[in-house]
């Protein structure tokens, strides 16, 4: 064995430094031997059928070597095998694929691009659908609001526009669209035309905080513009809407940007069409004048029921101060209940609700759905609620009228022409 032999076998392999020339050593294609056996000598340690076959002396070299016993052509490199799936089960030189031992499958299956698309294209067009739908029925009910003329008309030393939104509710004592037979059940008697039964402020804040729902007494001590001294409810009776609007007006210094009413009828139906409103029933009551008798607790009120509960004036020292407290929980109710989503979701009770309200409610004509939308968002943010402060009475309109605590009110007004929270001690004021 010469030198360079020697040093051939001694070293290890992979130690990264060349291995010395050898005089017979000539380029050597891919797949060849490192070391060459002389021809028909065979390889230590392999069995007659790993012998390595030399090409003759003097034959030159050809840029070949073998690829899994197959004779490849060519001069370039063996590229590797692409890798596969760790999870896949290998195969073996007569797998499905052939002697070269891929399998078929290379891993998971990718889920089918038409199938995906198809689900897509589905739920797409669901919701295009129930888009469509929702804004037809906005436009539907947009187009059966009733609008009154004139209501919100400017005047001479009309207030000032403020910061938020300003709505006056009103809820009359209309008997219209009432049978006679309704009427004796309801117990809402004869009385002919209409009067205001219940009045409340509704301010929106621009801001974060919480809408603030004021009730404003019907017997409230008021100046009627033209009229003099009377009761609040009078201005209804003598002017109409449009007359109220500007005795609040003034008498609050708050500019009034929406206005809303609504009759016995429209209420009952309402309520029945949203299935009820649960209500808890403070302390029970029996009130034959108004067709209720309620026992305490929480409960559901049925249409006619709800209208005797607000109505009534049976319990506590000052009826119609309870009176208030019961119109403005039951509005809060009635709102959240019509807002909630398994109402407006279901076209069941969602499309009779539509046109119970749009049949029952009466509005300015610069009022829309998007106004009542909001006004229907703002009462299920469970506004905060109070009565304008009052203390004693007063002789208006040939009879007694509740008279206001004037430094409490303009506190009360001042706060919401300012678009910030009532003061708590004006809240708890009565």
């Amino acid at each position: 064995m010469s030198e360079d032999d020697r040093t051939r076998a001694m070293r290890s392999p992979g130690d990264g430094r060349p291995l010395p020339p050898r005089h017979d050593d000539g380029l050597r294609a891919a797949g060849a031997p490192a070391h060459q056996f002389p021809q028909g000598r065979p390889i230590p340690g392999a069995d007659e059928a790993t012998r390595v076959n030399q090409p003759p002396q003097g034959e030159p070299r050809k840029g070949s070597s073998r690829v899994y016993g197959k004779q490849r052509p060519g001069n370039s490199p063996i590229r590797p095998l692409r890798g596969r799936s760790a999870d896949a089960a290998p195969s073996g030189p007569s797998g499905p694929s052939g002697p070269s031992g891929r399998s078929g499958s290379s891993g998971p299956s990718r889920p089918r691009k038409p199938r995906r698309r198809l689900i897509i294209t589905i739920i797409a067009s669901v919701l295009v659908v129930l888009l469509v739908t929702a804004v037809g029925m906005l436009f539907w009910i947009d187009g059966r609001l009733s609008g009154i003329d004139g209501v919100l008309d400017e005047y001479e030393g009309r207030p000032a526009d403020t910061p938020g939104t300003n709505w006056l509710l009103v809820g009359s004592d209309s008997r219209k669209g009432l049978t006679a037979a309704q009427r004796r059940k309801l117990a809402t008697g004869r009385s002919a035309g209409q009067r205001t039964d219940s009045m409340m402020l509704l301010h929106l804040p621009e801001g974060s905080d919480r809408p603030t729902l004021v009730s404003l007494p019907r017997d409230s001590a008021v100046t009627i513009p033209g009229q003099g001294r009377n009761k609040l409810n009078a201005a209804y009776a003598i002017g109409g809407p449009k007359l109220l609007v500007r005795t609040v007006e003034n008498v609050t210094g708050l500019r009034i940007d929406n206005y809303m009413e609504i009759g016995f009828a429209g209420f009952v139906d309402i309520v029945d069409a949203v299935g009820g409103v649960e209500i808890n029933v403070r302390a029970a009551v029996n009130d034959p004048k108004a067709g209720l008798k309620l026992k305490k607790g929480p409960q559901t009120l049925t249409g006619g029921q709800a209208l005797g509960y607000v109505r009534t004036r049976k319990g506590g020292a000052l009826p119609d101060f309870e009176r208030t407290k019961r119109q403005r929980q039951f509005l809060g109710a009635v709102v959240k209940k019509a807002a909630s989503p398994g109402v407006l979701i279901n076209p069941f009770t969602s499309i009779p609700l539509a046109m119970s309200a749009t049949d029952a409610v009466a509005v300015d004509t610069g009022t829309g759905v998007f106004d009542m939308l909001s006004l229907g968002l703002a009462m299920g943010d469970s506004p905060v609620t109070t009565v304008v402060p009052f203390g004693g009475n007063e002789i208006a309109g040939g009879g007694t009228a509740v008279k206001w605590d004037r430094t409490k009110a303009l506190a009360l007004f001042d706060a919401l022409k300012a678009d910030k929270p009532v003061p708590k001690d004006i809240i708890d004021a009565n």
